[in-house]
């Protein structure tokens, strides 16, 4: 039997946007009358309050791609896809979860319904437990930043392989680097002066300013050494076309999250022959998996890893936290508090 979810208010706050001209947060407009999905649950589905939610790049990038997207989705939208929160109703088939239990996870693009807002619906398979003992600001990052560096290095990499990541102190790195140690790898990072410090302690063996060295040039120097490179910033430009001097042979050149689409694509394509990289090149797609959320969940709880948090915003901030998104200068995650938990 479905829960009954007509004892919860049919409407709630929420960020929305019917345009994204000239940037997502410039276009954001907070509603206390915004329209609450899961009005009727699907058997597998999961309505959540949310609690916290934490944002990423694709945020905004996605829907800034214009009429494409709007054609696959309806506005008023409200973005976001990570999530924390409680379970405030089920559907009839959901057997995971129940009523009154403190979860996370993680919602997928393209999505009319995001987690900026009071309410979020969810399908089971992407909706966990919270770990006993992890709080929900760390919980509500894990959603694309920690699956994400989990399906990178996981399976790719044993105890003892020599890591390269490139961009050690954004979402993904600091979830790379802590997860890469946690696989007993050796970690080398990138990061500007100013994260110096907290990349190493994060784990990182090695720490490159790359505002200081000609990084292609250092890694040249070092030979063939790594297992596998994570590429968190596309830059410098000849990174992976030069890879083969740095990554062992048949070692993987990952790319995650690059602000250049199309010079993506080329390296991708452009024969070795003309130039091209000479390791393999892996474009990195993250997938919303129930066993990721829930590993990268007990490595948080385990200490194994923990959430680097650049800041907790509140949700009338949420443009505040937007725009400090596309400074580019955040450490780790941005965290916005939509509800207070005592009153979810």
């Amino acid at each position: 039997m479905t829960n009954n979810t007509s004892t919860i208010p049919s409407i709630m706050k929420a960020w929305l946007w019917t345009s994204t001209s000239g940037g997502m947060e410039k276009n954001l407009v907070k509603s206390d009358t915004a329209y609450r999905p899961g009005q009727s649950l699907r058997p597998n589905q999961v309505l959540v309050k949310v609690i916290s939610m934490s944002i990423n790049p694709a945020d905004y990038k996605v829907p800034e791609i214009g009429l494409l997207y709007k054609c696959v989705v309806s506005t008023p939208a409200s973005p976001g896809m990570d999530f924390s929160g409680k379970v405030v109703a089920t559907g009839s088939k959901v057997t995971g979860v129940r009523i009154g239990q403190l979860v996370f996870g993680c919602v997928p693009l393209p999505n009319q319904y995001g987690t900026l807002a009071e309410y979020v619906v969810a399908r089971d398979d992407v909706v966990v437990l919270l770990p006993e003992g992890v709080q929900l600001d760390h919980a509500a990052t894990v959603g694309i930043a920690g699956q994400t560096a989990l399906q990178v290095i996981k399976g790719q990499v044993k105890e003892g392989d020599h890591v390269f990541i490139n961009g050690g102190s954004g979402g993904v790195g600091t979830y790379a680097i802590q997860i890469a140690k946690a696989l007993g790898c050796q970690v080398t990072a990138t990061c500007s002066t100013r994260n110096i410090e907290l990349v190493k302690d994060l784990g990182a063996d090695e720490v490159i300013d790359y505002t200081a060295v000609d990084l292609v040039q250092y890694l040249r120097k070092q030979g063939p050494l790594y297992h596998l490179a994570l590429d968190m910033i596309g830059k410098p430009d000849e990174l992976y076309r030069e890879s083969h001097n740095f990554l062992l042979p048949g070692k993987a050149f990952a790319q995650v999250g690059n602000e250049s689409h199309l010079s993506t694509a080329g390296r991708f394509v452009t024969p070795r022959i003309l130039g091209g990289g000479q390791r393999p090149y892996q474009l990195v797609f993250f997938k919303n998996r129930h066993g990721d959320l829930e590993e990268v969940g007990e490595l948080i709880r385990e200490g194994k890893v923990k959430p680097v948090i650049d800041g907790v915003y509140e949700f009338d901030d949420a443009i505040k936290a937007f725009e400090r998104l596309r400074s580019h200068r955040a450490r780790g995650k941005i965290v916005i508090k939509v509800t207070p938990a005592h009153s979810a």
